[in-house]
């Protein structure tokens, strides 16, 4: 991508969006484009075409999306499946309508099957049954797949579909009935630490095992792949090494300076035993991630005292 190509970030407040849009202005790319949902509501094709024909970007970067944990998957999955369809099929056809040059779509590691072999490689994908909690969002996602790569066969575009492993950084949600595990454990061991709480009650056994990778990492790689990688095939991003939620939950109390206890309520979903990519492919293109988890923490960790702790308090 030339330094004054037109790039369009879709989805550039979410986590994901946002770690793309820094690394872009941090590497100089000059003309980006970006609305806000209430701007834009890609959920909508006519609006979406609008702007397609309008700004005429050459680069897109997929990364609006649908998201949350097992809570909110489990609730809204109407939402997971509608939405997330609708937002894709329109970005992507109004892409390849408007000649965009290259699309990265960013799918997620849960299309993989919940028992595939670890660590999860590209080829498992459609080898098996889903994890049920999070099926009709992961079934959205494999359409934005297939739909990149029925494309490229069909019309010769070069869009390319990248999976990364769990994500935590800035403007991640910390909201605790929809978030992730991770910033949900940030929020839950500041507040406990707050209220002087006896202990924090974490879900599951904490035995599943879980990969964390820092969102300015995942950029890192998406700029990288944009710039070094054709091809139809997925590619995954991931740290490549894992940790228990028991583990994690210790790191974040000690990050945190909790005293108290952690109780694990065992009536509560594990989700999927392991989850972990292996990343072969994306480092012999010549990319490894850089920010420990340790480092990406305590960065998380900031973030939330100076953006969310503020707010709640």
């Amino acid at each position: 991508m030339n330094k004054d190509a037109k790039i369009y970030v879709a989805g550039h407040r979410g986590l994901v969006g946002s770690a793309i849009l820094r690394k872009l202005q941090a590497d100089g790319y000059t003309n980006l484009v970006y609305k806000t949902s209430q701007e834009l509501d890609l959920r909508d094709r006519n609006q979406v075409d609008r702007f397609f024909e309008e700004e005429k970007p050459e680069y897109v970067f997929l990364a609006a999306a649908k998201v949350g944990g097992i809570v909110a998957n489990n609730e809204y999955p109407a939402d997971f499946i509608r939405d997330n369809l609708m937002i894709q099929t329109n970005v992507i056809d109004a892409a390849y309508r408007n000649g965009v040059k290259k699309l990265l779509f960013l799918g997620s590691t849960c299309i993989y099957p919940k028992f595939a072999p670890q660590p999860l490689k590209e080829e498992y994908l459609l080898t098996g049954e889903l994890e049920p909690t999070n099926e009709p969002y992961a079934i959205a996602k494999i359409a934005g797949i297939k739909m990149c790569q029925s494309y490229n066969r069909q019309y010769g575009t070069k869009y390319i579909s990248v999976m990364p492993t769990n994500l935590y950084g800035p403007n991640d949600n910390f909201d605790l009935h929809t978030s992730h595990v991770l910033p949900a454990l940030i929020r839950k061991f500041h507040e406990a630490k707050e209220n002087n709480a006896p202990y924090v009650e974490v879900w599951g056994t904490g035995t599943p095992r879980r990969e964390f990778l820092y969102s300015d990492d995942l950029a890192d790689a998406c700029v990288f792949l944009m710039n070094n990688y054709e091809g139809n095939e997925i590619v995954n991003v991931g740290v490549g090494e894992d940790i228990s939620i028991k583990e994690l939950a210790e790191k974040i109390k000690n990050i945190v300076g909790y005293k108290g206890e952690i109780k694990f309520d065992t009536t509560k979903p594990d989700g999927t035993p392991r989850k972990l990519v292996d990343v072969s492919k994306i480092n012999a293109l010549g990319w490894k991630a850089s920010i420990s988890l340790e480092e990406g923490l305590q960065k998380a960790y900031q973030w939330f005292l100076d953006n969310v702790a503020v707010k709640t308090n």
